[in-house]
């Protein structure tokens, strides 16, 4: 199982970026799936999933209106497109699966998660 994150990088205040999570060694379809973000100094914070169509995502409080996250099945790539970036924002970002397929829960913890991707760096600085 793989998981490889790619799309960060230096954003000014304001600004957008796509991040992508290309996922290979397990059937993707049967598994809903989240972006995690650990900002420098703290601790990991759930931000968003979604379901193994593609058809329900949830986001956390504070970046929902701001962040969009999608899937492309036929590829098996899990996207996070970032927009009305802030300084709050600059963290690590991981693609994480869910240890149990053909779930997908409303609130997230660590526990229910296996594989992490090893994250990439996205810095909101003018």
């Amino acid at each position: 199982v793989q998981l490889v994150e790619s799309g960060g990088g230096l954003v000014q205040p304001g600004g957008s970026v796509r991040l992508s999570c290309a996922a290979s060694g397990f059937t993707f379809t049967n598994f809903a799936m989240n972006w995690v973000r650990q900002a420098p100094g703290k601790g990991r914070e759930w931000i968003s999933s979604i379901d193994r169509a593609g058809t329900r995502p949830l986001y956390a409080d504070s970046v929902k209106g701001r962040f969009t996250i999608s899937r492309d099945n036929t590829n098996n790539i899990l996207y996070l497109d970032l927009s009305g970036l802030n300084s709050d924002d600059t963290a690590m970002y991981y693609c994480v699966k869910y240890r149990l397929p053909y779930v997908h829960y409303d609130r997230s913890t660590e526990k229910d998660f296996d594989t992490w991707g090893p994250g990439t760096q996205v810095t909101v600085s003018a």
